[in-house]
């Protein structure tokens, strides 16, 4: 984003779509501030409709929402952005905490759609000039965006919350190949040991075989992971770590989709306790699920941005 004063010098809203409706009111507040008024309409055959009630023009709009199913919550942040840039905002941030379609971010078959850029084209021809998320399923998805992109780092809030659990034998584990590069960062930060499970799949969600390489005996084990959708995964790999001798089993996930059985395989499974995050809101409540909120995370980068400050120096490095 090209530094000019008629962004630093206009007036920030802040808007929610009615996907992660308290999450933004979390933001906003935060930051210091009110949501703005906006309402969504629907026609009798369930077509969306957004209007904003107060005057945008000249400002500094940030929309908050999380694309998660079902894909009305993009359609309504389409929407959201065109309305926007209509009534003459200076500049559309768009805070999407939870970035869906992510896992499509690539060809990794014949005649399949790359999902992730397929979104990316659909909020830059609406109007976004920025998007901030946090933990994309894939760090290459920035590239997808011919706009400034701020890609926040979950640890920031998670490594605190680790810490405070003053665990002897601490130990970072991976549930899959794909997500080592963020389990070895959390392994960097609090300075212990990293294990991996490999794991082969027979189709979406269904798990063929696993198997664990590194030793956890004795060990505290913190299996980390951007989102968790079934639980299949996770909950076969924390069975797996504990059969092997670890003390006990916990897992760290940005993003709760929690799609199917998931909370009855997380109620049943050997896993201490789910740390996730609100950028997706819970469906039903559970004594083994632990919310971390990243609503003062987002406020600060929010400032960040509007003040022309370093991003990457609100991390844990």
């Amino acid at each position: 984003m090209k530094k000019n004063n008629s962004f630093s010098n206009s007036s920030i809203k802040f808007f929610s779509g009615s996907a992660t409706q308290e999450l933004a009111e979390k933001i906003a507040a935060a930051y210091g501030t009110k949501l703005g008024s906006v309402t969504c309409t629907r026609f009798s055959d369930g077509e969306l409709s957004v209007s904003y009630n107060e005057s945008v023009r000249g400002a500094n709009v940030f929309l908050i929402q999380s694309t998660i199913p079902p894909s009305d919550n993009l359609m309504e942040l389409l929407l959201m952005i065109d309305a926007a840039k209509r009534a003459s905002v200076a500049y559309v941030t768009v805070v999407i905490p939870y970035y869906g379609y992510a896992r499509q971010d690539r060809k990794d078959k014949p005649r399949v759609a790359i999902a992730a850029k397929l979104v990316a084209d659909m909020l830059n021809a609406a109007g976004a000039d920025r998007v901030m998320t946090c933990d994309l399923h894939a760090g290459q998805i920035q590239g997808f965006f011919d706009f400034p992109v701020d890609h926040l780092d979950g640890s920031t809030v998670f490594v605190p919350y680790l810490r405070s659990l003053n665990l002897d034998k601490l130990l970072i584990a991976s549930p899959d190949v794909g997500g080592v590069g963020r389990a070895r960062q959390f392994a960097k930060i609090l300075e212990v040991d990293l294990v991996l499970c490999d794991k082969h799949r027979k189709r979406a969600n269904e798990i063929a075989s696993m198997q664990l390489i590194g030793n956890v005996e004795g060990y505290d084990v913190v299996l980390i992971d951007d989102m968790i959708d079934t639980g299949g995964t996770m909950c076969k790999a924390a069975q797996i770590i504990l059969d092997k001798g670890a003390n006990s089993v916990r897992a760290v996930v940005t993003h709760p989709v929690l799609s199917g059985k998931a909370y009855e395989n997380i109620e049943n499974s050997v896993l201490q306790e789910l740390i996730v995050t609100d950028s997706i809101p819970l469906k039903h409540q559970s004594d083994k699920i632990r919310v971390v909120t990243v609503s003062d995370f987002f406020a600060r980068a929010i400032r960040n941005v509007h003040t022309y400050e370093s991003i990457s120096s609100l991390f844990i490095s």
